[in-house]
């Protein structure tokens, strides 16, 4: 006599149950926002958006350059051919600090060299200095070396911080270990696009040079407790940018989490 055999379906397995839990409780919030209403408890009928990629194999490469340091062209050469990566979150940093030195840097803004700063305190450097490369905010090498970069880009960890799914002009976070201090939350706007950029005047006079992925906005959107949080997206600030989402511990600590829009 045969015996029955239970089978058992995908939605009953703990994991699969707890995942479509967390994105149901992203969905909710990021309805919520939609609907003007600020930010929401998690509710049992929530409808079940689609589930994002996973991210936890997506490392974070952020180049610190200027177009006036002669020693940044090959850095930002290696930021294009990160940029092709999908497992590589690229973005590139053009700091002030050598726009009096006979070129202003068409890309250049007081709020990406205070995040460099932040990562000077962070990682314990003595100074900012460019070409510098950071992955996921935890180690940092001179940007002109390839094999290094590949090297951090290798013991990436997954991220201990929530899942982030957007939607619909909103983004949501759920899940995830707790920090001990709140982390900031990061809204990112880039070129998705390669530039090539003539520069006329200073040490790179005269030659063009290669961008990837350059950031354009940097915004804070609040903060992450732990807790199940969305937050509405601001209106670009012009048309055509990419959009990232970063959860990071404060003053240059580590990423916890990040996701493309």
């Amino acid at each position: 006599m045969t015996r029955p055999v239970r089978i058992a379906t995908l939605s009953s397995h703990p994991e699969v149950r707890r995942r479509l839990a967390l994105f149901a409780s992203i969905g909710v919030v990021a309805a919520a926002l939609i609907a003007g209403r600020g930010t929401a408890r998690p509710a049992d009928s929530a409808p079940l958006p689609s589930p994002p990629p996973a991210a936890s194999g997506l490392t974070v490469v952020e180049l610190f350059t200027s177009q006036g340091c002669n020693a940044c062209p090959p850095a930002n050469a290696n930021l294009v051919t990160l940029s092709s990566r999908p497992d590589i979150l690229a973005l590139s940093w053009s700091v002030t600090y050598w726009d009096g030195l006979g070129w202003r840097d068409t890309f250049a803004q007081d709020a990406f060299t205070r995040r460099q700063r932040d990562y000077q305190r962070g990682l314990g450097t003595d100074n900012v200095w460019t070409p510098q490369v950071v992955v996921d905010g935890r180690d940092h090498v001179v940007g002109q070396r390839m094999a290094q970069i590949q090297g951090l880009i290798d013991r990436h960890r997954p991220f201990t911080g929530p899942t982030v799914q957007f939607r619909d002009g909103a983004v949501g976070f759920a899940g995830g270990a707790a920090p001990s201090v709140p982390a900031d939350v990061w809204l990112v706007r880039y070129e998705p696009r390669p530039i090539n950029v003539p520069v006329e005047r200073g040490e790179n006079g005269g030659r063009t040079l290669p961008h990837a992925d350059v950031v354009r906005e940097l915004v804070r959107l609040g903060d992450w407790r732990g807790q199940t949080i969305g937050y509405r997206l601001p209106p670009a600030t012009r048309a055509g940018l990419a959009t990232a989402v970063l959860v990071q511990a404060p003053n240059g600590g580590p990423i916890l989490a990040a996701a493309r829009g």
